[in-house]
């Protein structure tokens, strides 16, 4: 019952000062105005983030005081420092590589300062443990990754909140049932503050969660999945819950974000684009072309990333070296097929459209013809040349 009042308490919380940051963000006329790249059609406020931080923030120091600090303190601390450089973003937007410094000042003292890493693939590819330097560079790059990952899905109303919120879910409850309850009370109490967001970030949105939100969340998201990883593989053979494809069941807590910043990155690329440069191409941007609502696509793909959940879960006494491929697999073959229905659709849709020069005639219900006699224009002044 403990972790359910945390989370009710930081749901509170956060629907609470919502209405509030609304208003005030409102006044200030912060947030995304329409035009360019942009879905909506109306101003709305951004930097919802700030409000199921907070929440999170006022659970913490009610509920977390009986955990040892020194077990989480370093990881609190990069959460706020990540906090901090996507509200800067928000407010005065950043260079990138400024943007990117703070993001690895925030991975170091994860990856680092706290020893939250990841240290080897145990036998998958047969990569056994790595040395220190290489579980250092390979765990700040896979957190660098989740984050900025996670960011690039915060393109639609619900979209972002319901990922998180799916895998926050996960996360809680599998460190709950292995008594790491201090992961667990991160896990529980962003799981309220993210749900009192959705009620107001739902389709139509009054309120988006900004790089605010969705750098926090991202980043907590994946201190969580790599935290979750190494204690996994500490786990003995045969407990409860062992995920023998540790590999595998990470990266599917994180697998739509993972996949959709794959696919944009290898489209942009081939077009002779930057990769990280905007653009439309995003599987939510292809869903909406089909005529699916905010909403539907949020649960479409919020779905999609549980049943790869579920997968990784009942094939969870497998190897990294056959699960991994086969969620990578499914995953291909459903966005492969997804970009094959919406380009016959858009075809089918534009073919149905008249030609924009297309040239047609003037259809009169009366023609009548005008007969005109040459000679009366014989001796006058009109030139008819």
């Amino acid at each position: 019952m403990f972790f359910l009042y945390a989370t009710l308490t930081a749901f509170s919380v956060g629907f609470l000062i919502t209405p509030i940051l609304i208003s005030f963000l409102k006044k200030f006329k912060i947030g995304d105005h329409p035009g360019g790249r942009k879905i909506h059609t109306a101003f709305v406020p951004s930097m919802g983030g700030i409000s199921f931080m907070v929440a999170s923030t006022v659970t913490m120091a009610i509920w977390g005081w009986q955990f040892p600090l020194p077990d989480i303190r370093y990881l609190l601390g990069a959460i706020l420092l990540m906090f901090i450089v996507g509200l800067r973003d928000d407010l005065v937007e950043l260079r990138a590589s400024r943007k990117l410094l703070g993001q690895l000042v925030a991975v170091l003292l994860v990856v680092v300062v706290a020893d939250v890493r990841i240290k080897g693939f145990h036998g998958f590819l047969g990569i056994g443990e790595f040395n220190e330097t290489v579980s250092y560079l390979f765990s700040g790059f896979v957190l660098l990754a989740l984050t900025n990952g996670f960011n690039l899905i915060d393109g639609l109303d619900g979209l972002a909140g319901s990922i998180a919120a799916i895998s926050l879910s996960c996360l809680g409850g599998w460190f709950l049932i292995q008594g790491v309850e201090s992961y667990a009370l991160i896990s529980f109490t962003f799981l309220g503050g993210v749900l009192a967001f959705l009620a107001f970030n739902w389709h139509p949105a009054k309120l988006f969660m900004g790089d605010t939100g969705s750098l926090t969340l991202g980043f907590t998201l994946g201190t969580l999945i790599i935290g979750f990883m190494g204690i996994n593989e500490g786990l003995p053979k045969g407990a409860f819950l062992k995920f023998e494809s540790t590999f595998a069941a990470g990266v599917a807590l994180m697998m739509f974000p993972l996949y959709d910043m794959g696919r944009v990155f290898i489209r942009r690329i081939s077009q002779g684009k930057r990769p990280m440069s905007p653009d439309k191409s995003h599987v939510h941007h292809f869903l909406m072309r089909i005529g699916l609502k905010h909403n539907q696509v949020a649960l479409l793909l919020g779905g999609l990333q549980l049943v790869i959940i579920v997968l990784v879960f009942f094939m969870r006494d497998f190897s990294d070296n056959l699960v991994l491929p086969v969620i990578v697999g499914v995953s291909i073959i459903l966005g492969y097929r997804l970009d094959k229905v919406t380009v016959h659709y858009i075809k089918k849709k534009v073919a149905m459209q008249p030609r924009v020069l297309e040239i047609r005639p003037i259809k009169s219900p009366h023609k009548s013809k005008i007969k005109l006699d040459k000679i009366e224009f014989k001796d006058s002044n009109v030139n008819l040349n």
